[in-house]
Formats: structure tokens, C-alpha cells, sequence
């Protein structure tokens, strides 16, 4: 058995099989046990706190009565993806954080691990799909992303009778949850089950390999469907702007996650063994972390700001550290060494003065072979003619509809707050429900 916190791949391995569960699930009485610490709040503060607005109390309450079924239909009927986003959601600045049990300097309840428990019953049982269609309306929807928003806004519109044509660029669907989560939030080829329970509901039809912009193109859809909603996520990357960039072996942190996800052999992975991962955010933290656990020697993580200012939680940053990777604080990359390859990052430290991020002079040197670069993606508008893109995202009104009349849009891709899977799916659910109401009026 390989220890992936401490030896590096040396046989042909997948992902599924090297890396363990970042969180345990709990056990039917461990359940119980933590379902009996909530105090079932009246106007919970918990529910407020969850994009999808989920009724916990409700939840857990049902689980402490042995109805897990129940439970899972009541976290369901909110998100969809409640699976994934009792693994992968920072509920420790949501849910978690909201719970009153905080205010008394107590443990809050362990509303992810209790969520998880709860869907992954359901799931396990294989029974039928929990939730049936609407009696059919007669109306084609194009959706054009199979990702967390497009999957979610899917599921609600078959729901509400309508049928559903998923138009997805990748031979997978699942998006993030498939491609751009680390494996040790994700193990089991969980993304793939939940989507696979997610079509259950019927009405649904995925086609793969279909970049929108050349064929089908946005006008095409729009020609053969009675809406369009559009969830492509941010699938550009931003550049550092340095001049060396073009080195070999600086790359995207999410195409390094994207390679450890769907290879069936880790070992053939090109791996640094001094690497920095450059960002704040959580994607930045799971590419420093799997390399760390696939072997890399040294893992350092720069970030320009600091800790306060950081996109990754608090856990998700102490979580890094226990597994070994430095993280540099107010670093920012000035300069890259190297012929061919990169063998040095220069690094200019950083301060806030007034409120603005700026450069004190002094600078030093980190050595390293592989550089990662996490520092944010971005819409990509190819395919999007006629949409009005603001501040690099889609313009959309309070009701989800873009700059043209009929095709709506949600996820990352449009400025509804932070991107998350959790408030993806809360967009696809609610745009589902706009759009219904629009179909039923046009």
C-alpha cells in the first residue's frame, strides 16, 4: 500500500486508488451522535448562510429520526449536487460558520459530514430517482455546459416538463467537479456517480465534444430551441506577465489537477520535484497539496497578499502546511530564470500601504523545476457573439436572461458571487425556474 503522504508514485496507479478521503464519513451512530448536538434553531442562521438555502435543521433533524431518505430529499430538493458540495463546499465560512454553537465558543455542528451522510445513503441505495418529471410541456432547452450550473439548471427544467439538450466541450460532464477538484476531495469517481443520479430524473441529453463557436454555434442552438441557457464557466487562465513565461514546466495549476484526475497511471505524470504553486485561492491549495503527496521534495506557495486576503479558507490554507508546503506571504513573482526550462522565480516582497498593494525593493531568489500557476481564470468569449460581456463576465438581468432576449446564463461565468460549486448549482436552479416561467409567457 502506498503512503501518499510520503512516498512518491512509482507504479502504475490512479488517482481513484493513491489518494484517501480528506474527510472520513461518519458511521449511522456517529450520525446520530452529531445530529443531537444541533439545537434546531428557529430562522436558523445556518439556512441563511447556505447559497442553496437548504433547510439544515429540517435535514438533520430527520436524520436523528432515522429518516436519511428523508433527509437526503430535503438537502436535494435545494442542491442537487449536495454530494459534492458536502466534500468540496467551505462550509467552514458558511454553514459551519453560521452555526450558533460558535456564538458560545462551541463546536458547530458538522453540517457537511451530515450532509454527505444523508445523499450518500440515497445514492447508495440505487432506488429510483427521488424526484419525478412534471407532465411534458413540449419545449426544448439548449444547455450549453455540462458543469455544476448547467447540470443543476438541467435537473430543475426537466423537473418542470421540459426537454433538456446538454451541449458539453469535454468528453466528460461534470466540469470542475470532475476536472478541476483535488482528487482527495473527490475519491471514488464521485463527480461521475452524482451525475449519473442526476440524469435519473429522465428528460436529459448530454452530447460531448461540442465547443460552442464553430458547430453548434450560439445562433444555432438558439434556431433550434425554444431557450438557451449558457454555462461555460471560466475556462481561460491568467497570465503572470513575465517576461520567461514560455518556459517549459510552467503550467495552470487546473491543467496539473485536470492530468491527476483522469490519468490512470499517476506515475506518468511530469513531476517537479521543486515547485511553486503561485495564488491564493483554494485551486491553488489543491495543486500544492497533491503535489506534495505525489512526491514532490520541496512545494512552496507564493502569494502576493496576505492571509486576510486570501481566497482559501483558513483550513484550507493550515491544511497545506500539515502537509508540508511552505507558503510565502506577500511574494510577488517579478522575474523567471531559466533556458529552456525554469530554474528560479525572483519574488519581490510585498506590503499594503493605504489600502494599495505595493513593492518594498527587496527581493529573493526560489529555486525550482515545475512552477504552478493559480492566480484566476477567465471567460472565455469565444462563441459568445452578441452577449454582453461586463468586467469579464456575462451581463444578465435579475432573471438570469442575457443581452439577448431567450438565452439566459448562470455559474461562473456571470458575477453572481463567489465561485463556488454551491452557488453554481443555487444559479442553474433558480435560472431554471425564470426560464420556465419566460417559456410559459413566450
Amino acid at each position: 500500500m502506498i503512503d501518499p503522504a510520503s512516498k512518491a508514485v512509482s507504479a502504475k496507479i490512479s488517482a481513484s486508488q493513491f489518494f484517501i478521503d480528506l474527510h472520513q464519513p461518519l458511521s449511522g451512530l456517529m450520525a446520530i451522535k452529531e445530529a443531537d448536538h444541533c439545537l434546531y434553531c428557529y430562522d436558523a442562521p445556518c439556512i441563511q448562510a447556505c447559497p442553496t438555502s437548504i433547510d439544515i435543521p429540517t435535514f438533520i433533524h430527520q436524520i436523528r429520526t432515522g429518516n436519511v431518505s428523508g433527509a437526503a430529499h430535503t438537502i436535494l430538493s435545494e442542491n442537487i449536487m449536495g454530494g459534492t458540495c458536502a466534500r468540496a463546499c467551505p462550509t467552514e465560512v458558511l454553514c459551519e460558520q453560521a452555526c450558533v454553537h460558535n456564538d458560545g465558543e462551541g463546536k458547530a455542528v458538522e453540517i457537511g459530514l451530515l450532509q454527505r451522510y444523508a445523499t450518500d445513503h440515497l445514492m447508495n441505495e440505487d432506488g429510483p430517482h427521488p424526484f419525478t418529471r412534471a407532465t411534458e410541456t413540449g419545449r426544448h432547452i439548449a444547455v450549453i455546459g455540462a458543469g455544476p450550473a448547467g447540470l443543476s439548471f438541467a435537473h430543475r427544467a426537466a423537473m418542470l416538463g421540459h426537454k433538456i439538450s446538454v451541449y458539453e466541450a469535454k468528453s466528460k460532464p461534470g466540469g470542475l467537479n470532475e476536472y478541476g477538484l483535488a482528487a482527495y476531495k473527490m475519491v471514488d469517481d464521485f463527480a461521475a456517480k452524482e451525475v449519473t443520479f442526476l440524469l435519473g430524473i429522465g428528460g436529459i441529453e448530454i452530447f460531448y465534444d461540442q465547443a460552442i463557436g464553430t458547430s453548434p454555434s450560439l445562433d444555432d442552438l438558439r434556431a433550434k430551441h425554444d431557450a438557451v441557457f449558457v454555462a461555460i464557466g471560466l475556462s481561460g487562465t491568467n497570465e503572470l506577465g513575465l517576461e520567461g513565461e514560455e518556459c517549459k514546466e510552467i503550467s495552470d495549476a487546473i491543467d496539473f489537477i485536470e492530468e491527476i484526475r483522469q490519468t490512470d497511471d499517476l506515475s506518468a505524470i511530469n513531476m517537479g520535484q521543486d515547485i511553486i504553486v503561485i495564488g491564493g485561492g483554494n485551486t491553488a491549495i489543491d495543486a500544492a497539496v497533491q503535489a506534495k503527496k505525489l512526491g514532490a521534495r520541496n512545494v512552496t506557495l507564493a502569494y502576493r497578499r496576505g492571509a486576510e486576503q486570501m481566497g482559501a479558507t483558513a483550513f484550507e490554507v493550515d491544511l497545506a502546511r500539515k502537509n508540508g508546503v511552505m507558503v510565502r506571504l506577500w511574494a510577488k513573482p517579478v522575474a523567471v530564470s531559466g533556458e529552456g526550462a525554469v530554474t528560479t522565480i525572483a519574488f519581490e516582497r510585498t506590503e499594503l500601504k493605504d489600502g494599495k498593494l505595493i513593492g518594498t525593493g527587496e527581493t529573493y531568489d526560489v529555486a525550482c523545476d515545475m512552477v504552478l500557476k493559480a492566480i484566476g481564470q477567465k471567460l472565455e468569449g469565444a462563441g459568445l457573439n452578441g452577449l454582453t460581456i461586463d468586467h469579464d463576465k456575462l451581463n444578465i438581468s435579475e432573471v438570469y436572461e442575457t443581452s439577448i432576449t431567450g438565452i439566459f446564463a448562470g455559474g461562473d461565468c456571470i458575477g453572481s458571487g463567489e465561485d463556488l460549486t454551491v452557488q453554481a448549482v443555487e444559479d442553474g436552479k433558480q435560472a431554471a425556474i425564470f426560464v420556465d416561467e419566460w417559456l410559459q409567457n413566450n
